[in-house]
């Protein structure tokens, strides 16, 4: 017994020992005092090589005397300014390993230490291998040129290597043979470099074939004034550097297929003979029967108009040290010593009990012993939570999948998850999600993340200061670092009129709005309504677009348009997504009634497949805002803490949300799972750094243009230009209703038609216009001017015969 303890106490220090240097080792202080000492060091050894250049004649008589075993004992007189060491170290560098070019290999080890001080995002291996490269080609061409110098220089201006090299290749292939490798390295060394060198080596190889509609010979440089790695966001070159090489050859081949009209559209010149229908390039069919000939156009970018976009960087996002929150074990041995003391004094005996750690949550599995009811586990929640002085607990018994019961505990030094924290991980950096959004993390620490194509629709709720408006700029930010211009828009509605105005900025790049508006940022009631109905117009749009190429969904409808299988004379076009983000939805519904949810009940019944995509938010989450319309059609739904159990069972239809621990800290179901996540942090300033990063760039000439609608019943709203021509539908019911009440008011009209105020003043201003009713007079309010509904009828059948 004594040996075993000794056992495990030894492997219990050892594994102390591993945790500890783990820890240390993923430290960002070790990381960024690791990367100052190596930057302290290449500007030692810098100095020491620059010093060379003037001391090093003078020093060679005590230097070449010296071994590597002497730098630690002997010492000496130099005039290098590094002292005898640095003089030592500078000799064998630049003399007798690759000369001169021994800088660019100083250079990458100065970019290790700035690396690892988180100073500059590079890919390392990369740069090791354009170092390598560069310093063997120029140590080479060096010695190439400087042969018969090395008799006037104390050193060999391209190192021994150099020499060495130089006279076996002269011994071999002559120098013509160098010449040409060295020509070949140049090459080479150019294309690694910059991927423009291709195009412009094509354009100067094609001897003025490809040439633009002035004549001017096609330089193949990028137009667009800002080009960088074809449209790549630098945040994923940071979370894919060790495959960004392949990365780089694929997106080279793509750019080796663009023909000759792809180029002319990025440079803005077409030829006569070709005309551009939204960045598609197309010939002019000279016979209205020609068939639309697509043999000398490559697959369509539709990337192409926004080539020069650069993704927001990750420096945008503010990083948090969470290095003293760490995981207190004290606290948890104590919490699950409580737990089990409470259920034992309840008569409960359990097997094992095994806690997993979160952000914010900490679960407690308990596993009970036979002929337990869970239902008598379930009730002792209160009596658990005040064993633990916690804010409040939550049991999930039994857990999906698992024969354990689920004790979800608040941690009392919650971590903040930060939105740099997730946008850097890998599952988000390398997910294949037509939409991604990244949410936070969950109970245990794993990055959560879901596709909004899949969903399709999300409905959000919570109490007031939960965290739902911060929840809904991550949603945003998630899509914003992920999606280009050109493959997905916003329509943001905001009847709080502050929540999504930072945004604005961006609305030649990623906004959708009618286009007589002046504001991308919905505020306004009346503009809601027209924008859902425009929203459904482009919806039944989408699917006579998706009929006629036979196809069920945006998806395979883009695939077939970037094949070039449809031809845009006929009307066909690329589709980007629309996601649709409606905060405070309560104040809508309360304000237009029916008017704002049938346009949202049927886009969410069938505009999925068309690639729209609704997301609303509400910090009401009552039965006569969340009707069941709403909620048979989102099946996705996320609870921030709410005040009261109807309110859980409305959004979720379980209890749970009442019990959360507020600062977002949410549950996310859909179907039949439900997922507690701590939702990340993104604040203001960092919304900011985004939206600015972004409209700094050169976006499309105008927002994305939804279909223009034309409202049955729209009029003037009492400004004397009402049109009788496009009546409301309700029109003659409601003449009918104000001549049987002989009353005329808009309120009666709002009631009896569960419509909202907006369309009830035209409705009124209609019937004024057709003489139904009189003018307003103050406070008395309307006059009837039809006695009766005979009367009426007739009036009406003029009206019909008339117009």
């Amino acid at each position: 017994m004594v040996r075993k303890r000794k056992k495990n106490k030894k492997a219990q220090h050892t594994h102390s020992f591993f945790q500890f240097v783990k820890h240390y080792g993923m430290s960002v202080r070790v990381h960024f005092v690791t990367g100052l000492l190596i930057c302290f060091f290449t500007v030692y050894i810098g100095i020491a090589m620059i010093s060379y250049f003037f001391t090093g004649a003078a020093d060679q008589s005590v230097v070449s005397n010296l071994a590597v075993g002497d730098l630690a004992s002997k010492s000496g007189i130099v005039l290098n300014w590094a002292g005898i060491r640095g003089a030592y170290i500078s000799d064998i560098i630049i003399d007798r390993w690759f000369g001169i070019p021994s800088f660019f290999l100083l250079f990458f080890i100065g970019s290790v230490g700035f690396r690892l001080m988180k100073l500059c995002r590079i890919n390392l291996l990369r740069r090791f291998l354009i170092c390598s490269i560069l310093t063997i080609w120029g140590s080479l061409l060096l010695t190439f040129l400087f042969s018969g110098m090395n008799n006037l220089s104390f050193f060999h201006l391209g190192g021994l290597h150099g020499l060495n090299l130089s006279e076996w290749l002269r011994g071999n292939i002559g120098y013509v043979g160098i010449i040409l490798i060295l020509l070949a390295g140049f090459i080479l060394i150019a294309i690694f470099i910059s991927r423009q060198t291709v195009s412009v080596l094509q354009s100067g190889l094609s001897f003025g074939r490809l040439k633009k509609k002035d004549g001017n010979v096609f330089t193949g440089k990028d137009t667009s004034g800002t080009h960088k790695k074809g449209g790549l966001s630098e945040y994923e070159e940071g979370l894919n550097e060790e495959n960004e090489d392949e990365d780089e050859e694929e997106e080279d081949d793509e750019q080796d297929e663009k023909t000759e009209d792809d180029e002319d559209a990025v440079s803005g010149n077409k030829p006569e003979e070709y005309i551009d229908r939204g960045g598609f390039t197309v010939e002019i069919a000279k016979d209205e029967d020609e068939p639309y000939d697509k043999s000398e156009l490559g697959a369509y970018d539709p990337r192409l108009d926004l080539s020069g976009y650069r993704f927001p960087e990750i420096n945008l996002l503010k990083k948090y040290d969470q290095s003293d929150k760490q995981v207190d074990m004290v606290e948890q041995n104590d919490n699950q010593k409580r737990i089990k003391k409470t259920l034992e004094d309840f008569g409960i005996n359990i097997i094992s009990i095994k806690a997993t750690v979160g952000p914010t949550i900490t679960l407690y599995e308990v596993v009970p012993d036979k002929g337990v009811r869970i239902s008598k586990i379930r009730g002792l929640e209160d009596d658990i939570a005040l064993s633990l002085a916690a804010l409040g607990i939550r049991i999930i018994a039994p857990m999906p999948g698992k024969g354990t019961i689920g004790i979800e505990v608040p941690n009392k030094n919650p971590q903040i998850v930060s939105m740099e924290s997730v946008v850097t991980s890998r599952k988000f950096g390398e997910s294949r999600y037509e939409l991604p959004i990244v949410l936070g993390r969950t109970i245990t620490n794993e990055v959560f993340m879901f596709d909004l194509t899949k969903t399709p629709h999300l409905l959000v709720a919570g109490a007031t200061g939960q965290g739902k408006s911060v929840g809904l700029n991550v949603i945003i930010a998630s899509l914003l670092y992920k999606k280009h211009p050109a493959e997905l828009k916003f329509v943001l509605v905001d009847p709080k009129m502050v929540e999504f105005n930072i945004y604005e900025d961006i609305e030649r790049h990623y906004l959708a709005k009618l286009p007589d508006m002046d504001n991308a940022i919905i505020t306004d009631f009346s503009h809601v309504i027209d924008t859902l109905k425009s929203l459904c117009r482009e919806m039944d749009d989408r699917y006579d677009l998706l009929m006629k190429a036979h196809v069920r969904n945006i998806s395979e409808y883009n695939t077939k348009f970037i094949s070039r299988q449809l031809n845009p004379e006929k009307g066909h076009k690329f589709m980007p997504y629309i996601v649709v983000v409606i905060d405070e939805f309560g104040d809508l519904i309360m304000t237009a009634g029916k008017e704002i949810e049938m346009p949202i009940a049927r886009i969410a019944q069938k505009a999925r497949a068309v690639g729209i995509h609704m997301i609303i938010a509400t910090q009401r989450p009552s039965t006569n805002i969340i009707t069941g319309t709403i909620k048979a059609n989102f099946p996705a739904r996320v609870a921030f803490k709410v005040s009261s159990m109807i309110d859980s069972r409305t959004i979720l239809d379980s209890p749970g949300a009442n019990k959360l621990v507020g600062r977002g800290d949410l549950l996310f179901s859909q179907g039949n799972d439900t997922s507690r996540v701590q939702c990340a942090l993104v604040s203001t300033d960092e919304i900011e750094n985004i939206v600015k990063y972004i409209s700094n760039q050169p976006g499309f000439e105008t927002a994305y243009k939804l279909p223009e609608v034309f409202d049955e019943g729209q009029g003037g709203g009492g400004n004397g230009f009402t049109d009788l021509s496009n009546r409301d539908p309700l029109f003659e019911e409601a003449a009918r209703l104000i001549v049987l009440q002989q009353q005329a008011s808009t309120s009666l009209i709002q009631r009896k038609f569960a419509i909202g105020y907006n369309r009830a003043g035209r409705l009124m201003d209609q019937l004024e216009k057709a003489g139904i009713v009189g003018p307003i007079e103050g406070n008395k309010g309307r006059q009837v001017l039809i006695a009766d509904e005979y009367t009426l009828e007739q009036k009406l059948n003029m009206m019909l015969n008339g117009g």
